[in-house]
C-alpha cells in the first residue's frame, strides 16, 4: 500500500477548494476568476435553485472546470453528478451514503465527506471508501453561523487515516497558516472568495499559501 498515492489520481494534491454559494447572476463569471486566481478544486453548491437552473450550472461549470483541468464537485446531489459526469460529489451527514454514490458515479469518481469535528466519523468513512475528509468549522463561518468547531489537533490526528484532509469555516488568508501546518492538504473556502469585494485577488492570496 502506497499511502502517498491518492486514491483518486483526479484529486489535486491541495490547494484552495472554493465552493459557490448558491444562485448568483455571475457564477459563471466568478468562477473563471477563481480559477485563473489558482483555486485546484471547485464545489457547485446551490441550496436554492431548481432542478433545472441546478442542472444548467453545473454543466456549464462542468466545461468551464474542464478548461482549467480542474475537478468539478457537486454539493449533496449524486443524480446530478451521475448527469453531468461531474468528477465527483461532497456528502454531508444527511446525504446518501458513500457505498450508493460509489455504485452511481463509479470508481474514478471523487467521493468527499464532511467529518465536521469528529474523528471516529472520519474513520468510519475511510473504511467506507472516502477519498477525502473535509473538518470544521475552524473559525467562526458566515455560511454556518452555527457549525461545529474544530481544532488543528483533529487535523493533526487524522493525518494518520492516509487521506487528503480538507479544512473548512472562516478561513482567511491570514488565518490559515496553522491549518495548513497542521495537515490540511486543502482550504475549502465560500465567502473568503465568492463574498470578496475582488475575487481573483482572494483566490491569488489563498493559493500563494500553497507556493511556499
Amino acid at each position: 500500500m502506497h499511502h502517498d498515492v491518492p486514491r483518486n489520481a483526479r484529486l489535486p494534491r491541495g490547494g484552495l477548494y472554493a465552493i459557490s454559494d448558491g444562485s448568483r447572476a455571475d457564477l459563471l463569471t466568478v468562477c473563471a476568476v477563481v480559477l485563473r486566481g489558482g483555486a485546484t478544486l471547485l464545489q457547485y453548491r446551490n441550496k436554492d435553485a431548481g432542478p433545472a437552473r441546478r442542472h444548467d450550472e453545473a454543466k456549464a461549470l462542468l466545461a468551464l472546470c474542464a478548461s482549467f483541468a480542474v475537478p468539478l464537485i457537486v454539493n449533496d446531489d449524486v443524480e446530478l453528478a451521475a448527469a453531468i459526469g461531474a468528477a465527483g460529489v461532497h456528502l454531508g451527514e444527511h446525504d446518501v451514503d458513500i457505498a450508493r454514490a460509489r455504485a452511481r458515479l463509479g470508481a474514478a469518481a471523487i467521493i468527499g465527506v464532511s467529518c465536521y469535528d469528529s474523528l471516529a466519523r472520519a474513520r468510519q468513512l475511510v473504511a467506507a471508501g472516502a477519498d477525502y475528509l473535509a473538518f470544521g468549522a475552524f473559525f467562526t463561518s458566515a455560511t454556518k453561523p452555527g457549525a461545529r468547531r474544530a481544532t488543528p489537533a483533529l487535523l493533526r490526528a487524522a493525518k494518520s487515516l492516509s487521506r487528503p484532509l480538507v479544512a473548512i469555516g472562516g478561513i482567511t488568508a491570514d488565518n490559515a497558516q496553522p491549518l495548513l501546518d497542521a495537515g490540511a492538504d486543502f482550504l475549502a473556502v465560500i465567502s473568503g472568495v465568492f463574498q470578496a469585494a475582488d475575487p481573483a485577488a482572494a483566490a491569488r492570496r489563498y493559493a500563494a499559501l500553497f507556493q511556499k
